[in-house]
């Protein structure tokens, strides 16, 4: 979280998303007490377990943002399908921050040159 940069259009980059998205998996107190700490709305459903047991106002989860996860969700799909990276071949930072890189553009070039085919 630390090193997320937002631009925007006058100023200098936030440091901050306003929210964050995340699946069951991410439903736990601490780090929701974090989120709430930072000021980040936290977009996680409650697990079932949880349900049952919490006391107080019902934790609301806006379906609209958490919907728009399954794009993110179809990217890390994609990119666990290329063998470099699933595999990560490379095992310095840097060059598997390359590689990473390397993929999405040559993902996005694939999307460009079928859109023009349509």
């Amino acid at each position: 979280m630390n090193a997320v940069r937002i631009p925007q259009p006058m100023g200098r980059p936030r440091t901050r998303p306003q929210r964050l998205a995340g699946d069951k998996g991410y439903s736990y107190p601490r780090i929701r007490t974090w989120l709430r700490e930072h000021g980040i709305a936290a977009v996680i459903p409650q697990r079932d377990d949880q349900i049952v047991h919490h006391r107080g106002r019902p934790i609301e989860l806006d379906k609209k943002t958490y919907r728009r996860r399954s794009m993110i969700e179809c990217c890390v799909g994609w990119l666990k399908e290329c063998r470099a990276i699933a595999t990560r071949f490379e095992k310095l930072a840097v060059n598997f921050l390359a590689m990473l890189k390397l993929a999405l553009i040559q993902r996005y070039l694939r999307i460009l040159d079928s859109s023009d085919r349509a």
